[in-house]
């Protein structure tokens, strides 16, 4: 996910290759994020984030107490804090990082083709000049929402965050079906995203609600609803609902522990 608000960052001219440095522990990594898009590039925290107006915590949540204590205290009032690590709740990067200028933010992982959905929130030591920056920075990879009560980033964890993986699964299941019924995988593959691609994209320009789609399209005894009332026998919205809420409630135990 680094990466991909690297590229929209440069992708989206919001700052300079050279005004750029990034902190990598593997010297091959270094070398590849050098050659492939023209920043700086550091093995040392402290030199990296040194006059930078933002600094991007992009790390593996095991890795960030090491990444903190390097950083401690070097972060100076103006520097705008930016993290998207999962679970990291804002009391536990201001206090790590010894500063108050923090950003927490989840995006998905369809940023990485500028199609994302990130939600965020700040402390209140942030400004509204830093809150700019924050809206540019994520609305690059794509839409970006603020929140003022960091309860709604597990939620979001539990719906945008994830969400991506339980579309991925229900496709997956899809063309597996399709493929059981006698279709060529490859048919299957394309039916499949092309009605998920095309249905989302209705919902989002009819202005209607999902459930009166829903309705529209399923005639009585019809094919759908006969596909329908299986998936109501086997509790696919409740199965649903209760994924979600666990989710939500890993996402919580993530920020407490």
């Amino acid at each position: 996910m680094g990466e991909a608000m690297l590229s929209a960052i440069l992708g989206k001219h919001l700052a300079t290759a050279q005004s750029v440095t990034v902190s990598y522990i593997s010297p091959q990594r270094r070398q590849y994020l050098e050659q492939e898009y023209g920043v700086a590039v550091s093995d040392n925290n402290r030199q990296a984030v040194a006059g930078r107006d933002v600094v991007v915590l992009a790390v593996k949540p095991q890795n960030l107490a090491d990444v903190m204590a390097d950083l401690k205290g070097s972060l100076k009032p103006e520097q705008l804090a930016l993290s998207i690590i999962a679970g990291v709740r804002l009391e536990t990067l201001c206090q790590g990082l010894g500063h108050r200028s923090v950003v927490r933010a989840i995006p998905n992982t369809p940023a990485q083709i500028g199609e994302g959905m990130t939600v965020w929130t700040a402390t209140a030591e942030v400004t509204g000049q830093q809150e700019e920056w924050t809206t540019s920075i994520l609305g690059a990879m794509g839409r970006e929402i603020a929140v003022g009560d960091e309860d709604h980033i597990d939620m979001a964890t539990a719906v945008s965050g994830s969400g991506p993986a339980y579309l991925f699964l229900f496709v997956e299941a899809l063309v597996d079906a399709a493929v059981r019924i006698g279709l060529s995988r490859d048919m299957a593959h394309e039916l499949v995203l092309t009605t998920i691609l095309g249905s989302g994209h209705l919902i989002e320009k009819s202005g209607r609600e999902p459930a009166e789609l829903r309705r529209m399209v399923t005639s009585p005894g019809g094919t759908t609803a006969e596909a329908l009332r299986e998936l109501e026998q086997g509790k696919f919205s409740d199965l649903l609902s209760r994924a979600v809420a666990a989710a939500y409630n890993k996402a919580k135990q993530l920020g407490d522990s």
